[in-house]
């Protein structure tokens, strides 16, 4: 079954700002199944548009804001 957009609702979303970058936290739901926490990034290119980009490492600011969110979105799952 291929993934179907109109399947998946977003509960709940949170985003940390960076220089560069941006970090998402959001509790998803795909076709009424369980919740799940999702973690994105996104960098800033040279005229500050977003693109989407592997989470990878974090760096120990970038913990620090992404911490408090992941605690916010397990109340929500």
């Amino acid at each position: 079954m291929p993934f179907d957009p109109n399947l998946d609702k977003e509960i709940w979303a949170e985003s940390a700002d960076f220089e560069r970058t941006k970090i998402t936290v959001a509790v998803k739901q795909y076709n009424e199944g369980i919740k799940k926490m999702q973690v994105s990034r996104e960098n800033k290119n040279a005229s500050g548009e977003l693109n989407f980009a592997k989470l990878g490492r974090l760096t120990k600011e970038e913990a620090e804001a992404v911490i408090p969110l992941m605690q916010k979105a397990l109340e929500e799952m």
